[in-house]
């Protein structure tokens, strides 16, 4: 394989991991903040409020704020960044 191969190769995997990790992203922020949402949905349903619903709407967007931040600082992390911690 020549050089040109292999840059191609290189690019193709630095693509699909960088479509990983949004994807990542996407799935880090939603399932909590749904999981939330239904979950205050229920509640509300079952206290016969109307007010819970967005309170857990928004814990669970900032618990999604917050898995998303912690991602992005593991990916932004170097091997010699893991070799300091030990």
């Amino acid at each position: 394989m020549n050089s040109r191969g292999r840059k191609k190769q290189k690019d193709r995997q630095t693509t699909v991991k960088m479509l990983a990790l949004v994807s990542q992203f996407g799935i880090s922020m939603l399932v909590p903040t749904f999981l939330c949402f239904f979950l205050g949905m229920y509640l509300d349903r079952f206290f016969g409020t109307s007010f819970l619903i967005v309170i857990f709407f928004f814990i669970g967007a900032l618990a999604g704020f917050r898995n998303v931040y912690i991602l992005a600082k593991r990916s932004m992390e170097t091997p010699k960044d893991h070799e300091n911690e030990k």
